[in-house]
């Protein structure tokens, strides 16, 4: 057992077998498992969180048959050649010491194709088409599908599954009357719409033996009106934890939920009392399963404290490890500080799962790229410069010194950061100063030669003759050039978020990401982040105990907003559409909660010391003076380049990132994988 997280890292013994400590890989979509040309990587990506040292690996979502499938093609396990094609996966984990089950998940009516069936003709809110209703015999042979992928997996050599119940899916559909109005025997009471998740887990038990994990993850809180109460969420865990359940894990919120879960803005372990309550009902009644919880736990002292308090058995880690996949090896040997923490923004995960993309992760751009993106060690060993140390330059500087080169990484400022020291400082995204702390290391550890509070100019790069000079000097917000923008009450962005005074009623030029930051820490009274006080975020998004409401929701309840604030832009329809696909409504919500008014389509006018006059629409009929104190210039930015041509003019090799290649909107999941793909092959 280790001295530092002893909880943490304790072994878990199932009686059949033992897990090497309590850390669970949560299930992610990756994209990686809709093809079987994707194997290997696959198999390379879940071999390097096996390496890392996590306890238990879990999949992404495997169909069990076409009806469940999550979009056309998606992974499926239904045949002994997949089972097969699986050894790979399977063989890549057991070759470094790990243990993997896979998850068999039915995306019932919330699948994106013509063929998904469900216990009624409901459409889902975030569905493209009308479910088929099950009949009663499509009702056995969906039970009888799960079975049979269970049976699959472990002829494929995992070493368990986990029964995907939660989030709305197909079996969330069937105990929820909201989506089950079915009469017959899986239907009414709800001791026959929970048949259906009992008879599945019996089921699986039955046809893979007693020796062999099934994981069921339990929706404890559906967060939609007319969801679950606690007393069927305990009773259901009791069936399914008799039936055969091996490990009971913590669902939180159905995909149509209007309560965040997981996003950047959501406390730490901010759903783990749901699973307390949970396992401390169920030892009360002599159940001793293990239980685990988990969102929105991405360090281990989080994640120790969780464990040491009784909130749970074990914790589930999914991005955390796409972050870090040797969280764990480094949590062990009492490394915490150089972990690269998950800041929960989503970008390059979810937000890429939910566009068809393969997903990888903002601050790690290997990761799922295990296979073709390679950091190893340089055939000649090159003298570089990195002029900039925000993102960009920060991967850059550090991968570049990882593989042997000599790296001086110039900034003009007194710290790193670049951008991110902006960004941390919106409410809900306290999480970025994680990634400033880790590349803080990251540059001690590979021995960076900082040179801080120092302006590179083109003679002196040129005069120390450096090989590679990487331009990642960021951007200088854009000009609006609106008549009356040199006024004393107009100010930037960069000007609000360093401090300078605003008053009362603002108007903010711009709704694009950077337009929506300043709103949301302008309405934010000082020192009351949401993000920091679970309390208030559960009071602010209307999240109940479900023991005393069903479905754990309620009116929210936010606090009032520390200023009126208008935000605008140019475009026509809805401000926001630009943001990420995942977290674009959390963003609306919130500023619609603190009563900010939104509005598309204006043009610009002038600025005058009451306020900001625009006209609004095509053809400008409408003219409309929004009054204010402070107007806030969010109108975008300009990449900074100043020193690509005096440098390539004397024929140094320049390459710019960042920004400095495209600034468009700022984008650290662009920068960082450029950063680091380009120090990959220098």
């Amino acid at each position: 057992m280790s001295t530092h997280y002893p909880h943490l890292l304790a072994p878990l013994d199932l009686g059949f077998t033992t897990l090497a400590n309590r850390v669970i890989m949560g299930s992610m979509h990756t994209g990686l498992e809709d093809g079987r040309q994707h194997l290997p990587a696959l198999a390379a990506y879940f071999a390097e969180r096996a390496r890392g040292g996590v306890g238990l690996i879990v999949t992404g979502g495997f169909a069990p048959n076409i009806e469940g499938w999550a979009k056309p093609l998606a992974g499926t396990l239904a045949t002994s050649g997949a089972a097969r094609r699986h050894r790979a996966i399977t063989d890549a984990v057991h070759a470094e010491g790990g243990k993997i089950a896979l998850q068999i998940l039915h995306t019932g009516r919330n699948a994106y194709h013509p063929f998904c069936v469900a216990p009624s003709r409901i459409k889902s809110p975030i569905g493209v088409f009308t479910p088929r209703e099950l009949s009663a015999a499509g009702v056995e042979r969906q039970i009888s599908a799960f079975a049979r992928c269970a049976k699959l997996a472990r002829e494929a050599g995992y070493d368990g599954v986990e029964v995907m119940g939660s989030e709305g899916y197909l079996i969330n559909q069937f105990l929820a009357a909201r989506t089950n109005r079915r009469t017959d025997a899986w239907g009414g009471p709800y001791e026959h719409r929970m048949r259906f998740p009992v008879e599945i887990v019996s089921r699986m038990r039955e046809a893979v033996g007693p020796d062999f994990i099934i994981i069921y993850r339990l929706s404890m809180l559906d967060l939609v009106p007319d969801g679950g109460t606690w007393d069927e969420a305990v009773t259901l865990a009791q069936a399914v934890t008799h039936a055969g359940a091996t490990i009971l894990n913590t669902g939180i919120g159905w995909h149509e939920a209007r309560v965040p879960t997981i996003a950047t803005s959501v406390p730490r372990g901010a759903f783990a009392w749901v699973t307390k309550k949970m396992r401390e009902t169920l030892r009360a009644q002599g159940l001793q399963i293990p239980l685990v919880t988990s969102n929105r736990i991405n360090t281990p002292e989080v994640a120790e404290g969780l464990l040491a308090d009784g909130s749970a058995d074990l914790v589930s880690l999914a991005r955390p490890l796409l972050a870090d996949p040797f969280f764990v090896a480094k949590a062990r040997a009492g490394r915490p500080q150089d972990i690269n923490t998950c800041i929960a923004c989503n970008q390059a995960c979810l937000d890429h799962a939910f566009e068809n993309k393969l997903a990888s992760c903002l601050v790690n751009p290997r990761a799922g790229h295990e296979t073709t993106l390679l950091i190893t060690p340089a055939l000649r060993r090159k003298r570089c410069a990195v002029v900039g140390a925000g993102p960009a330059g920060l991967a850059a500087a550090t991968t570049l010194a990882e593989r042997g080169h000599e790296v001086h990484l110039f900034e003009a400022a007194a710290q790193i950061g670049g951008q991110f020291n902006l960004a941390r400082r919106i409410p809900g995204k306290e999480e970025f100063a994680e990634t400033l702390r880790y590349f803080t290391q990251r540059l001690q550890a590979t021995g960076v030669h900082m040179h801080l509070g120092v302006r590179a100019d083109a003679q002196a790069l040129l005069a120390q003759r450096f090989d590679e000079v990487l331009l990642a000097t960021g951007v200088l917000p854009r000009s609006p050039d609106i008549p009356g923008q040199d006024n004393a009450h107009v100010l930037s962005y960069v000007q609000v978020l360093q401090g300078a005074e605003v008053g009362p009623r603002v108007a903010i030029v711009g709704a694009g990401g950077i337009g929506f930051d300043v709103a949301e820490f302008l309405v934010t009274p000082p020192g009351h982040s949401a993000t920091l006080n679970l309390t208030q975020w559960l009071a602010e998004w209307g999240v109940a105990d479900p023991a005393q409401v069903r479905g754990g929701v309620v009116p929210p309840q936010p606090a009032p907003p520390a200023r009126q604030v208008t935000l605008l832009q140019r475009k026509s329809g809805k401000p926001g559409r630009g943001l990420g696909k995942t977290t674009g409504w959390i963003h609306r919500a919130a500023l619609q909660m603190k009563q900010v008014q939104m509005i598309g389509g204006v043009h610009y006018e002038r600025i005058t010391p009451q306020g900001l006059l625009v006209s609004i629409g095509e053809k400008r009929k409408e003219q409309r003076l929004i009054e204010c104190d402070t107007v806030v210039l969010c109108a975008g930015q300009e990449p900074l380049r100043e020193l690509q041509a005096p440098l390539q003019a004397a024929g140094v090799s320049v390459h710019l990132i960042g920004g400095a290649h495209e600034a468009a909107e700022l984008d650290a999941k662009r920068a960082i994988d450029q950063g680091t793909r380009l120090a990959a092959r220098l």
